[in-house]
């Protein structure tokens, strides 16, 4: 049974958000990181806000 989104500690650099994304969806963290700063780069910032939204509220 899934269990949600979790943080990926043992595999993440900063939060582990990436690394849990990557666990959720089935890919290889590097993909979820490139996504991660070319969203950043695109969207003035926005994708950092949810970032460390996602990283304060998920367990």
């Amino acid at each position: 049974m899934n269990q949600g989104f979790r943080k990926n500690r043992r595999n993440g650099m900063i939060f582990g958000v990436c690394a849990g994304m990557a666990d959720q969806f089935g890919i290889d963290v590097l993909w979820t990181r490139v996504g991660f700063v070319a969203l950043t780069l695109l969207g003035f910032g926005l994708p950092l806000l949810l970032y460390l939204a996602v990283a304060i509220l998920a367990p």
